[in-house]
């Protein structure tokens, strides 16, 4: 029986979030992950500044993955600033982190990376990246003849029962999305369509709709407003984040393009 829900039969398709990207990787699409506030934004420039970063949900004993990967444990912003550690704050990697090995843990961007089959193209994009990450994605798609899901990975409702957390959408994350769909090559759902407008129309206010949104101000609050402003950046840089398995066949990000 057909899945309507599955967007067919167009080649560019748009998704929210864990269950999105579980269904994109059973398909076997190519899955770019949006997580603009902030873990997409900090992955890339991770990879730009040459660290290794393995993903990590909010699942699990990090410390113990910690070991197992040789890595250091990304902590808090709080604490990474008190420890002069990189954190899933966006301007939080640098130079000094060339070459070593980091666990980033997010409860949306990391969550989304770790729910995809381990040989399935797992890319991360953002509003750093758009133009080079869908040049890469367009390139394999010619390559493999894959079809492409695009998924902003949205927020948790908060709740003071964590399993309970229900996704809530995110219009930076839409938005995102929207600037990678729109230069994708090949056929668009009416998902993905949506989404491209939404960001065309959002584009000459880009920056002002992000630090006013919810998950904007909700940074801006907590101290972080060079976070905000610097993932609002449009093509910043040419790295492209894709996952890929070390010797023990644990995933980590490398830069596509070295």
């Amino acid at each position: 029986m057909e899945n309507i829900f599955d967007q067919s039969p167009y080649q560019c398709r748009m998704d929210w979030g864990e269950k999105g990207t579980i269904e994109a990787s059973n398909r076997g699409d190519i899955i770019v992950i949006v997580d603009v506030l902030s873990f997409s934004t900090t992955i890339t420039g991770a990879v730009h500044h040459g660290a290794i970063v393995y993903p990590f949900p909010k699942v699990g004993d990090i410390e113990e993955f910690g070991k197992l990967v040789d890595a250091e444990v990304c902590l808090g912003r709080v604490e990474s600033q008190t420890a002069g550690l990189p954190s899933l704050s966006a301007t939080s990697f640098n130079e000094s982190h060339k070459d070593k090995r980091y666990v980033l843990s997010s409860r949306n961007g990391a969550t989304c990376a770790k729910a995809s089959k381990q040989d399935a193209y797992i890319l991360i994009g953002s509003l750093l990246n758009i133009s080079s990450i869908a040049n890469i994605v367009n390139k394999i798609q010619k390559e493999t003849n894959i079809n492409i899901t695009v998924i902003a990975c949205g927020e948790r409702w908060r709740s003071t029962n964590d399993e309970s957390r229900e996704l809530r959408p995110s219009i930076e994350d839409y938005l995102g999305a929207g600037a990678i769909l729109e230069k994708l090559e090949g056929t668009k759902s009416p998902e993905a369509k949506v989404c491209i407008g939404a960001f065309q129309n959002a584009k000459p206010n880009l920056s002002e709709l992000i630090n006013d949104s919810s998950s904007g101000r909700e940074l801006i609050n907590m101290g972080y407003p060079e976070d905000v402003k610097f993932s609002c950046q449009v093509d910043l840089y040419k790295d492209v984040p894709i996952l890929i398995k070390d010797e023990k066949g644990q995933s980590f990000f490398k830069n596509y393009i070295d």
